[in-house]
Parts: C-alpha cells; structure tokens; sequence
C-alpha cells in the first residue's frame, strides 16, 4: 500500500497558474497521469520521458507540490552538481511566493549547513530536498517522504540504484529522463513501469535533430 495524495485545491491551482509559460498538450497529459498515479492507495513508478528543454522539471515541481500540500516531503535526486545547483535555483524562484522551504546537499554546501538541514529534514522543516548521491547517505533520515524524484536514474552506479530501490518502499517515484537506457525503456514497454512521454517542444522552441 501507498499514501493517498489528496486532491487538487486552490494551493495547488494557484502554483500551476503562476508558472509564466502555456503548458504543451503532452505536458498536461502527463501531469494528469502523475496526479491519477498520486491519488491511487498504491505507490506510483513511472518514468517521464522527453528532451532536453520540454518542460519535466515543470511537470516534476507540479507533482512535488502536490505532495507537500498533503503533509509529505520531497526528494529530488540528481546525478551531478551542477544539475541539483540548476534544480535548487529554478525550485527556488517557482516555489518562492508559497512558503516551501527547499534544501540543496552537494559539494558546494558547507559541512556545517548541511548538518543544519539535516537536523531540520528530521523535525519536518524542510519540504523539498535537492541532492546528489548525497541524499543517499545513511545520516539523511526523510520521515515524511512521500515522493521521490529522480533525474537521469541511468547515470547513477549499481550502489546508488540498490540505495534508491531501499529508500523508495512505498514512497511514490517519478523518474526524469531525457535518454532513458534499454533497461529502463524495457521496464514500461513491460507494463512494469508507467511511461508518460513528452513529445511537443514549447511554443518558439527548435526541436532537437537527433542523428
């Protein structure tokens, strides 16, 4: 069994219309397969597909806040530095008018800050935790996990997925891919995993010539 994400309401409403962008028709057809997956008694798996550029981290930030406003914490997993720096300072301008505390754990943070926020993750402070394998570590306890987000799961080693598949126990998983590995693809063309897949580049965008 998995936790019961509760429905949409004015919070919820309010944060999606603050994004400045309109939302392409795949973006909306795989947010609403995310919030469907949230709000079933069971845990969500499912991988979200698309390139660089497409609009997954605006459907990522959109599932995490649901997650806080039912009371959970959120985790953003991502491989290097400079993605989880990307991901705390964009999460840092969208989330800034609703009161969500947000945490960055990488090399570029102090020994010292992190301990601070290890401390205030464990009396639930802190709703949205950007990391790289970091997060991983025994010493960063989550009580109130409730979703776990990963970016790029196919760049992290062995030992990392084996933690991941650990802390991810009846905690919802969304996993962000721009080029998912065989494994990965296999996995939801088996039905194993959910598959929502970004396909239309925003308005005014180039799409991106693979050779």
């Amino acid at each position: 069994p998995g936790f019961v994400f509760k429905k949409d309401d004015e919070f919820q409403k309010d944060f999606e219309e603050a994004f400045p962008y309109p939302l392409t028709k795949d973006q909306k057809t795989a947010i609403d397969e995310i919030k469907e997956d949230m709000e079933r008694p069971f845990p969500m798996d499912r991988l979200l597909c698309g390139d660089v550029g497409f609009g997954k981290t605006e459907v990522a930030f959109r599932a995490a806040f649901k997650a806080i406003l039912s009371g959970k914490q959120v985790a953003l997993l991502c491989p290097t530095t400079i993605l989880a720096k990307q991901h705390f300072d964009v999460a840092t301008s969208r989330f800034s008018l609703f009161g969500v505390k947000i945490a960055l754990f990488s090399r570029f943070v102090s020994i010292k800050q992190q301990k601070e926020y290890i401390a205030q993750i464990k009396e639930n402070k802190i709703h949205l935790i950007i990391g790289t394998h970091r997060l991983l570590s025994k010493e960063i306890e989550i009580p109130e996990l409730g979703l776990l987000i990963v970016d790029e799961e196919q760049r992290f080693g062995v030992e990392h997925k084996e933690r991941i598949k650990e802390i991810s126990k009846n905690v919802d998983v969304l996993t962000l891919t721009a080029t998912p590995i065989p494994r990965t693809l296999q996995m939801s063309l088996l039905g194993i995993r959910n598959l929502s897949q970004l396909r239309t580049p925003p308005s005014s965008r180039m799409p991106i010539q693979t050779y």
